[in-house]
């Protein structure tokens, strides 16, 4: 089973809001998930997002592989938690 961490899309039609979730890279986008890490919001002034760092390492350390946009999102968590 190969892990992904990505986006979920929830929300309605024209106004989105995101998860960040955990699973298997062969279910649907918006399928089942083993676990939610955070959420991103982009219809907020500052496009938003809250993430669970230390449950993100502990994914990574298990070998889960993240999207472009998640990638960047941890990205910028490890620079503010500096």
């Amino acid at each position: 089973m190969s892990l992904v961490i990505r986006l979920r899309r929830e929300g309605t039609k024209n106004r989105p809001f995101y998860r960040i979730v955990v699973l298997d890279s062969a279910k649907r986008r918006d399928g089942g998930f083993l676990e939610s890490l955070g959420t991103y919001d982009p219809n907020l002034e500052k496009n938003t997002f809250k993430l669970d760092l230390p449950k993100v390492e502990g994914w990574l350390a298990k070998g889960a592989r993240t999207s472009e946009t998640v990638g960047s999102f941890i990205k910028k968590s490890r620079l503010a938690a500096k």
